[in-house]
């Protein structure tokens, strides 16, 4: 996960917001007397109990031009002559590929250019399978694979075909795809505790590309927001109509539960879940007010990994992140500490008004991207928030009300403690 945020304004205004930021500690942010957690326990394995398969994405990777990579499509990078290039182009199987389709509604306040456009979403759907799944895994040209691929109109291969599992829509970093980087590592470990994984490829830049060349380009951009704000507000659209896709699909709707859907958001993944959620979206500057993108209340609790709130002068919930007014959403952020990107104050600024269950666990000394020495922390910390605000398990309640730290790994600690009912 690390092309998070690679090259964009707000890493060329890093310094300012880390001279503003400062680094966060929870003062006045827990109630006065709350018990301080004291327990360090133990990581959950890694990966989990359930062997894992994907859904169809096979690819022509010859239609790869003379230069270029896969990942730029994946990632709806536009050529170097503007051309318009998305995972789609690369399809070998587009009628037995999982693709959801928003129409950005007649909103240019909030869509700009785009608003009234119909957009295509790759999805890729990875779910818990049987031990003995024969299905080979689908090699990558980046060197990863995506296990147990389906192929053809073959439908997905449960570890029990009987059951039904619980989801977790996933949404990648800014620039990002389901298969960049070290994503599809998330969605493996997430799959292999149970849930079925539902990731839409966003394409980001397909929408708005920020990487500059100095920070007078960034002031610029500033006032040019719009193309900004309608990547930011397509996302959580995106990941809405994956799910509708995902549960009225006739392959996959009898084995979901559909009562029990959850999120993890990795950068802006995280803004994405707080957006589906209610929250308030920073659609103006330098006024910083706010429009509400969407709501969908079929998100039980999410997560965010080095989520992002936005930067001290451009929040990304208006001012003094006052859009999370009232959002109820179930959150645990898990931020690094040196993190000029999603610096982890404006994270705490933002989680001290969600009126809902929250978490806020810091870990010392990392910057923006997937920290490996903190791997067991991160996932141990997820899944343990997961089993209990999407699947309801009293037990892991009980112990997140307790829970310091995560045995070895990175330095995490608790900044936000665990408010959630037992």
């Amino acid at each position: 996960m690390s092309g998070f945020f690679r090259g964009t304004l707000l890493a060329a205004l890093a310094g300012i917001a880390l001279a503003l930021a400062g680094c966060g500690g929870g003062d006045g942010v827990n109630p006065p007397g709350a018990s301080v957690p004291t327990d360090v326990v133990q990581p959950l394995p890694l990966p989990g109990p359930f062997a894992v398969a994907c859904s169809n994405v096979a690819q022509d990777f010859s239609r790869v031009g003379a230069g270029e990579d896969a990942s730029s499509y994946w990632e709806g990078n536009p050529s170097d002559n503007g051309a318009s290039r998305y995972a789609t182009d690369l399809l070998a199987d587009p009628a037995n590929t999982l693709i959801a389709t928003v129409t950005a509604p007649q909103n240019s306040n909030l869509y700009g250019s785009f608003a009234g456009q119909d957009v295509a979403f790759v999805v890729l759907a990875c779910y818990p399978t049987t031990a003995d799944n024969s299905r080979p895994d689908y090699p990558l040209p980046t060197g990863k694979v995506v296990p147990h691929m389906q192929t053809g109109s073959d439908a997905p291969l449960f570890a029990d075909n009987s059951a039904r599992y619980p989801v977790i829509a996933f949404s990648h970093g800014y620039s990002g795809s389901p298969i960049s980087s070290d994503y599809i590592l998330g969605l493996s470990v997430l799959a292999s505790y149970g849930y079925v994984v539902v990731a839409p490829f966003h394409g980001d830049l397909r929408f708005s590309d920020l990487k500059i060349d100095n920070l007078s380009d960034a002031i610029a951009v500033l006032s040019h927001l719009s193309n900004f704000t309608a990547m930011q507000a397509l996302r959580p659209l995106s990941i809405s109509a994956a799910l509708d896709l995902v549960l009225a699909h006739p392959q996959w709707q009898g084995h979901i539960e559909t009562t029990r859907i959850g999120g993890f958001g990795a950068s802006m993944g995280g803004e994405t879940m707080m957006l589906l959620g209610g929250a308030g979206l920073t659609s103006s500057y330098p006024g910083l007010d706010v429009s509400q993108v969407t709501h969908d209340p079929r998100i039980k609790a999410a997560v965010g990994y080095v989520p992002y709130f936005g930067q001290p002068f451009l929040p990304a919930f208006g001012l003094d992140e006052h859009g999370l007014d009232g959002v109820t959403l179930p959150f645990l952020g898990i931020s690094g500490t040196a993190d000029t990107t999603a610096p982890i104050i404006e994270v705490e600024i933002g989680m001290s008004r969600l009126t809902g269950t929250r978490e806020l666990v810091a870990l010392a000394g990392v910057t923006h991207g997937f920290d490996f020495a903190s791997t067991n922390d991160i996932f141990t910390w997820t899944l343990m928030f997961l089993d209990a605000e999407v699947r309801g398990n009293p037990v892991t309640k009980e112990q997140l009300q307790t829970m310091a730290s995560v045995a070895g790994g990175g330095d995490d600690s608790v900044v936000i403690f665990y408010n959630g009912s037992p």
